[in-house]
């Protein structure tokens, strides 16, 4: 082919490459711009369809809890047994409930006594064991589900039934340590006995921090490990000042969690002593006094006061944690 040939050949290619370009730009502008008024139809249509979904939550969260809490807080401030009309009494069950009701303060007693103690306790077993499974391959998965297993059956109403059996006179823990010389008879009736055994309950349930550790743990670098101990740092030196500083987001998580969960203990108590807080008011927790006051003696003006107090203390707590993390939590790309 001559180059005057190629020559024309590109000037046709080209001039239908115009053409096309040029149509292209007039069937852009024949195109209908959506006007504002069809755009904000548009974004109205949308915003309805999604509080369309959003609405069985809504009326569920506005029925069953927003609802429920502003009673409460009213017939906090009443005299109400159930039958009769609330009296408002403003604040007498508060001032009685600090003045008056020695039950209530050895409930409150009891129930900082299982968190202080329980907690703690609860998620060291919880880290323990995270971090024997962290450095284990073969069956981790197998033993990550029967430590997990607790956490969901724990709480149940058969589990309390097993755990006051297991600690009861001639039970297996009694003749267990009375084969070793130890006679102390069973848990369950004894005064300093019976709370020990509510915090060996709560902690065999430490299967759901564990996982969240050991998900934690699965994150640290191992470089680190590593680089600490080319300096010579040993086990315990690499843990305190690795394992610990990296895990403080998540012992943070874990320690909020467990609080609030062991503020609302309440199954395992009623099932234990059978509903009355024996013995000698031992396992009278802060939720089983509430729902003895509230259903039992038919005060439930007395047993919301006793609820708002209870909220507005976790919530207290609560705020004091995210305050003082600060101090002590370090998060991942975050300088200080």
């Amino acid at each position: 082919m001559s180059t005057e040939t190629e020559s024309i050949v590109t000037a046709e290619a080209g001039s239908r490459s115009v053409r096309q370009a040029m149509r292209q730009v007039r069937r852009d502008e024949g195109r209908k711009v959506p006007s504002s008024a069809s755009r904000r139809k548009a974004n109205r249509r949308e915003t309805v369809a999604g509080y369309g979904f959003l609405l069985p939550w809504l009326i569920g969260f506005l029925g069953l809890t927003v609802g429920p809490m502003i009673f409460s807080l009213y017939l906090a401030f009443t005299k109400y047994n159930l039958f009769t009309e609330p009296e408002w009494v403003g604040l007498d069950n508060f001032v009685r409930m600090f003045t008056e009701d020695p039950n209530y303060i050895q409930s409150v007693q009891i129930t900082l006594v299982y968190v202080l103690v329980g907690t703690p306790i609860k998620l060291a077993a919880a880290l323990g064991v995270a971090m024997l499974l962290n450095y284990r391959d073969r069956g981790s998965g197998f033993f990550r589900s029967s430590f997990y297993a607790p956490s969901l059956i724990g709480a149940s109403v058969s589990v309390a039934i097993v755990w006051r059996a297991m600690f009861s006179n001639d039970g297996p823990v009694d003749n267990s340590l009375s084969f070793f010389g130890i006679d102390i008879g069973g848990w369950v009736g004894n005064v300093q006995l019976v709370i020990p055994m509510m915090i060996l309950l709560a902690v065999w349930q430490f299967g759901a921090p564990m996982v969240i550790f050991l998900a934690g743990l699965k994150q640290i670098p191992q470089e680190l490990y590593e680089a600490a101990e080319v300096d010579g740092a040993g086990p315990w030196h690499r843990f305190r000042n690795v394992t610990i500083p990296m895990l403080s987001s998540v012992i943070f998580f874990n320690l909020l969690l467990e609080i609030i969960n062991a503020f609302q203990v309440f199954a395992s108590a009623y099932i234990i002593s059978n509903g009355s807080g024996g013995p000698a008011g031992m396992t009278n927790f802060y939720t089983l006094y509430l729902y003895k006051r509230g259903f039992a003696d038919l005060q439930m003006g007395y047993a919301s006061a006793m609820a708002w107090v209870l909220v507005i203390a976790v919530a207290i707590i609560a705020f004091i944690l995210f305050k003082t993390q600060r101090s002590w939590v370090h998060y991942a790309g975050e300088n200080r």
